[in-house]
């Protein structure tokens, strides 16, 4: 119901507390978020020895279930990446910056706006085509690969690069090995074809499984 919605809404998603309007000291104030973006902890704070597999399989399931809190409120992030998932000192994982959020109407939708970042984003973005909560499924696919491979995606190429192989060539990167790649993959397919929120939920803790 709806005040599950709200709670889960609260443990998956960047609280807002307030914000200063004045200019030019334009600005957001949020819950504090001690350990930084989950691209800073993977990529550079020099702690990828602390990031064990079922940490990382807890890490994803927050994320999903804030990207599920926002699909069913009939939003899509379309920015969704790993600088964008932030992480405190329990190891928790919120979604932030809704900037380039849309509220979904019942059909794939356009929008003539740039979304996304390059390297997360999914094909039918950068091809401005209509759009569905499924961009953010194939963006998902990208932190999974991330944190299998505790790499950055597209690693020395430049975005233009990326842009045109991924969106015109069907280029992806390479699946990693292990439990988690067979759902990489399905969230890199065709939109109508990646899993739901849900779905994605039930094979990560399918995956934990597999590590008891």
């Amino acid at each position: 119901g709806l005040l599950t919605m709200i709670m889960l809404c609260w443990t998956a998603v960047i609280l807002f507390l307030g914000a200063c309007m004045k200019p030019p000291h334009l600005s957001l104030v949020t819950e504090y978020m001690e350990m930084g973006s989950l691209y800073y902890l993977i990529h550079t704070s020099g702690q990828k020895s602390k990031i064990s597999w079922r940490r990382r399989l807890k890490m994803l399931r927050d994320i999903c279930r804030g990207l599920m809190c926002m699909h069913r409120l009939k939003i899509v992030h379309r920015d969704l990446k790993s600088a964008n998932c932030l992480v405190n000192k329990h190891w928790t994982v919120k979604l932030c910056d809704f900037g380039l959020s849309r509220l979904l109407s019942n059909s794939a939708m356009s929008d003539n706006s740039s979304a996304g970042t390059p390297e997360w984003m999914a094909p039918e973005l950068i091809r401005n085509e209509p759009f569905t909560e499924k961009c953010d499924i194939f963006s998902l696919g990208v932190i999974m690969w991330e944190l299998c491979t505790l790499s950055r995606p597209w690693a020395g190429k430049p975005p233009v690069q990326v842009v045109y192989s991924v969106a015109n060539e069907g280029a992806r990167l390479e699946i990693p090995d292990g439990p988690l790649g067979s759902l990489i993959a399905d969230c890199w397919t065709e939109p109508e074809k990646r899993p739901s929120c849900q779905e994605i939920l039930t094979r990560l803790l399918d995956c934990e499984y597999t590590l008891c």
